[in-house]
């Protein structure tokens, strides 16, 4: 009812514009390929009609294909949630504990991140799911994960239907040589099937079977990773953020002792924040319980710390030699640059000469960073400063006076360019010839 619900009531119709897309496309013709194919040979190879097995057969092929599509536009159609724009805490000193997102002019709440693709800050985001083309985050996590559970249940019994249809078939046409192999047909050989299996139902078949045990696998791989996460009560961008916090301790040697602050303690606790008879899953996407031992902020205040970490471990900063218009596959940066694009969503940024370009990651031919569109951004002298002020003062985020607002860093614009466009800036020889320079004066 929750589900035709959500239809009934749509409030923004654009919605529907979620299946114009090349993922739920692919995944609704993988579930009406083989639902329509195994609904046809279950009515070859065991009649529902005739025997109780054929009609328990049929029911359960039938409640597969409903469960798998209830969840499924569920977690496409419900959505995971969204942090309301322009968003603030309650208590004004709990701003310094988080981080300001400049597109939705407004703060990021605990789990929440900022999803480029939805251009919204999710609830207890996941990941962003091309499957669904929508992120998975709060709301929809039960629904995504129940879809992952099934739609392997589903495709191993459809997989099952086409391999006893082909079986049946042609048991009594070609000769295998499996002389010692004997399967019971009587049940089966009971009636004439309605529908003669032809080389082009076989063809159908034999397709619909590779779809079926290449979905059983690669969507199962996946639920295990989900259930994986949500009985520790994380989210796979929530994982990565405690294993870089392990990182960061390691590095600096601060002698932290890091607890991920959503662990409640038992597996089933943790299962109940996500799954619940309601379908609503607890908590509201802004306050969460957390560990005795944490707060609030606790995840939040070790994010700043590692995005902090990352400006002065990771980003190089890059002037800009040649300009680059945005394209895809730029022919005109060379042959090697234009077959080794990225393989991902994600943009790229033009380039005009003389930006700055704080690069992060990067390939032999590509590089991954944020074009600063204005000159506002810290020195390398003052982001030493600053990551010593926040690493080995491990109070400093409680201080008012902090100035988390140098960590925007000024405009910025993310995305990948090609390497050969930009050259490394080296600020030590101009910081060592201004020094030598006021030496002399």
């Amino acid at each position: 009812m929750n589900f035709l619900s959500t239809l009934v009531t749509f409030q923004n119709l654009h919605e529907v514009r979620r299946l114009c897309h090349w993922g739920p496309i692919i995944a609704l013709s993988v579930i009406a390929i083989c639902s329509t194919v195994a609904i046809l040979d279950s009515i070859i190879w065991y009649w529902p009609l005739d025997t109780t097995g054929g009609s328990i057969n049929f029911i359960m092929l039938l409640n597969w294909t409903v469960l798998i599509l209830y969840n499924y536009f569920n977690a496409v159609f419900v959505g995971p949630g969204y942090i309301p724009l322009g968003w603030k805490p309650e208590t004004q000193q709990d701003a310094q504990y988080l981080q300001y997102c400049r597109v939705c002019q407004g703060y990021k709440a605990p789990r929440s991140h900022h999803c480029r693709k939805c251009n919204r800050c999710v609830m207890k985001m996941d990941h962003h799911c091309p499957w669904i083309n929508n992120c998975c985050g709060h709301q929809n996590h039960a629904y995504f994960t129940s879809f992952l559970l099934l739609a392997p249940l589903g495709c191993s019994h459809a997989a099952i239907i086409f391999i006893m249809t082909m079986y049946t078939q042609l048991y009594e046409r070609i000769s295998f040589g499996w002389s010692t192999v004997k399967i019971d047909m009587s049940a089966v050989r009971q009636f004439q099937p309605l529908m003669p299996f032809s080389v082009p139902a076989f063809a159908a078949t034999l397709f619909a079977l590779g779809l079926a045990l290449g979905t059983t696998i690669a969507v199962g791989m996946l639920f295990f990773i989900q259930i994986k996460v949500i009985l520790r009560n994380k989210t796979s961008i929530e994982s990565w953020i405690e294993e870089k916090a392990k990182d960061r301790i390691q590095h600096y040697q601060t002698g932290e002792d890091f607890t991920f602050p959503y662990d409640l303690g038992t597996r089933w606790l943790n299962f109940k924040q996500v799954f619940t008879w309601s379908g609503t899953p607890k908590c509201d996407g802004i306050e969460w319980p957390v560990h005795p031992k944490c707060h609030q902020h606790t995840l939040t205040i070790e994010q700043l710390k590692q995005k902090a970490d990352k400006r002065v471990r990771s980003q190089v900063q890059y002037r800009a030699v040649e300009d680059y218009n945005g394209a895809c596959c730029p022919l005109s940066k060379g042959l090697q640059t234009f077959f080794r694009t990225p393989c991902t969503e994600e943009p790229r940024i033009p380039l005009n000469r003389g930006d700055t370009i704080l690069a992060t990651r990067g390939t032999k031919w590509w590089m991954y960073g944020d074009k600063v569109l204005n000159e506002g951004h810290i020195s390398g002298e003052m982001w030493f400063d600053l990551i010593s002020f926040l690493i080995h003062r491990n109070k400093c985020v409680t201080d008012p006076f902090f100035p988390f607002f140098w960590l925007s860093g000024g405009e910025r614009v993310r995305g990948w360019f090609p390497r050969r466009c930009v050259e490394k800036c080296h600020y030590d020889t101009a910081a060592s010839d201004s020094t030598s320079d006021k030496k002399a004066n």
